[in-house]
């Protein structure tokens, strides 16, 4: 059962206030959300570059050769997304990804040594898991969701709940590397459901891709939230059912009042 009713947004938009009213659907059987977690609840770019900056700056105490020293963050990112790539659907666990693109890396330095990459991963870790910030809208949105919704993560990537100080805010997590099947896949969005204990209409899914986490849920007929928190174009024939430039507007879209922060 569908409901619609007439809403007013406000937000601000290059420092102007702008507000916009229309019609949205309210989908009343929605019972459970799950997030994406990269990019949704973190901002996984920045923690990410920053670890490897740190994790780069100990590679040049360790080794501080003319070549390790003009080693550059980004090529360690190309390294590991070349790695990634050429084992995609061999190797799931994407702590071995990295710890095998940290000995790739040396490799390509003309220093290979394994247990070099293994004291690299382990900075990198400490980092990655350690420096890792909460958007600002998450927790107040959990906080005004938990008690009407059943809410979990549904995550292409491996920050676990422990590891981002969200221990106990999911009834149920999925990571792709632990199932061995990602977003879009219909199959990983089934398993999701089952661990919920719902039906996939009554399962909201929101997140940052279109191509990951809209198509995906679109594909097996659970409604969908485009976060799009930099106000980019969609470009794409993938069509949400909603978009929001924050976590606070699915207050608004699931009928309770948006949260001032």
């Amino acid at each position: 059962m569908i409901q619609r009713w007439t809403f007013t947004m406000t937000w601000f938009h290059g420092g102007v206030m702008r507000v916009q009213r229309g019609e949205i659907e309210k989908p009343l059987q929605i019972s459970t959300i799950s997030f994406d977690g990269d990019m949704t609840l973190w901002d996984f770019r920045k923690v990410m570059r920053h670890s490897l900056k740190q994790t780069l700056m100990e590679l040049q105490r360790q080794i501080p050769t003319p070549r390790v020293l003009k080693l550059t963050v980004d090529e360690m990112i190309a390294i590991r997304d070349q790695f990634a790539e050429e084992v995609k659907g061999e190797i799931w666990s994407l702590l071995e990804i990295r710890q095998r693109a940290f000995e790739r890396t040396l490799e390509h330095v003309g220093h290979p040594d394994k247990e070099l990459a293994a004291h690299l991963n382990a900075v990198y870790r400490k980092h990655r898991y350690g420096d890792i910030e909460l958007y600002p809208d998450v927790i107040p949105t959990f906080d005004a969701l938990a008690p009407r919704f059943k809410l979990g993560l549904l995550s292409n990537g491996n920050t676990y709940p422990e590891n981002c100080g969200l221990e106990g805010r999911f009834a149920f997590v999925v990571f792709s590397q632990d199932v061995q099947v990602e977003k879009p896949d219909p199959e990983i969005f089934q398993i999701t459901a089952e661990r919920a204990g719902c039906e996939l209409n009554q399962m909201l899914h929101v997140g940052d891709s279109l191509k990951s986490d809209v198509a995906g849920a679109k594909n097996v007929g659970a409604p969908s939230v485009w976060l799009n928190r930099d106000e980019l174009p969609n470009d794409t024939g993938i069509q949400p059912d909603y978009e929001v430039t924050s976590l606070t507007e699915i207050l608004t879209i699931m009928g309770l009042d948006k949260l001032d922060l």
